[in-house]
């Protein structure tokens, strides 16, 4: 599949869409007008079906986004519930949202940011069988984690039923950006990057985070996932974009399969 041809969305059979409620004509005008998208363009985002895991500060962004943008159904997965101190960056919850499950929170909020979509809470922890299905029901995987242990099993499930991963990272000052083409063969997955990291995750908790650190990063997932849907540009595939807050830079890294990697060596071996 040519992902540099405006044609080629990435679509499964069988995604319901959903109704639109206002026009569309008003509402995605400025879609509209980028002939990269265009009517057809904006159809196929109301048609698409899109997971997100971890409904933090990476996952309300950029699901704040591809809500606004008409992605037609949003999967949000977190079985975490809303904290005060998560107010600082987390921009979907308030006050007193705290106590409650996050993606029932975000799900209520995106449907009211756009009832052209379908916003659906997942606020449990999947086993792999049920994660692996969820994926294999989505076209493409926003993972927004924060633990290396959910990383590579979502890494894996994507994998196993050929579907693209968007992962996003951020901490204290500094960013990280990489799409996996887990539906294409040969190509960078996520445990080509990282290896077995036990405890080495660090998380906000302990580094901090500067929250617009996040909505940046988050933002870009979000524009990544519409260009794999939309099959257009070039994807941030076999490359690791790094984001240094405090110096206003970006950084690129080139991702090259490994041989011996424990994941996609041998799902694709199979």
């Amino acid at each position: 599949m040519d992902w540099n041809r405006p044609g080629s969305a990435l679509l499964h059979p069988g995604h319901a869409t959903t109704a639109m409620t206002t026009d569309p004509g008003l509402r995605y005008a400025r879609h509209l007008s980028l002939p990269e998208i265009g009517e057809s363009g904006q159809d196929r985002l109301r048609h698409a079906r899109v997971l997100i895991v971890g409904m933090g500060g990476l996952g309300c962004p950029a699901a704040m986004y591809l809500a606004a943008a008409g992605v037609g159904r949003l999967l949000l997965n977190d079985f975490d519930t809303v904290d005060i101190s998560n107010l600082q960056r987390q921009l979907l919850y308030r006050e007193e949202d705290a106590g409650q499950s996050k993606a029932a929170v975000a799900a209520l909020r995106l449907n009211e940011l756009n009832p052209d979509i379908e916003a659906r809470p997942i606020p449990t922890r999947l086993d792999q069988a049920s994660l692996q299905a969820t994926i294999a029901d989505s076209d493409v995987v926003l993972d927004g984690s924060d633990n290396f242990g959910t990383r590579f099993a979502i890494n894996e499930a994507c994998l196993t039923v050929g579907r693209p991963l968007v992962s996003g990272a951020a901490i204290r000052f500094e960013g990280q950006l990489a799409v996996f083409r887990n539906d294409l063969p040969e190509a960078a997955c996520y445990r080509c990057l990282y290896d077995e990291g036990g405890d080495d995750f660090e998380t906000c908790t302990g580094g901090g985070i500067l929250g617009p650190v996040v909505g940046v990063i988050g933002a870009q997932m979000a524009v990544e996932t519409i260009k794999l849907i939309l099959g257009i540009g070039r994807p941030i595939q076999d490359r690791l974009l790094i984001y240094d807050g405090l110096r206003g830079e970006w950084r690129q890294l080139g991702l090259k399969p490994d041989p011996g990697c424990p994941a996609c060596a041998t799902v694709r071996s199979r």
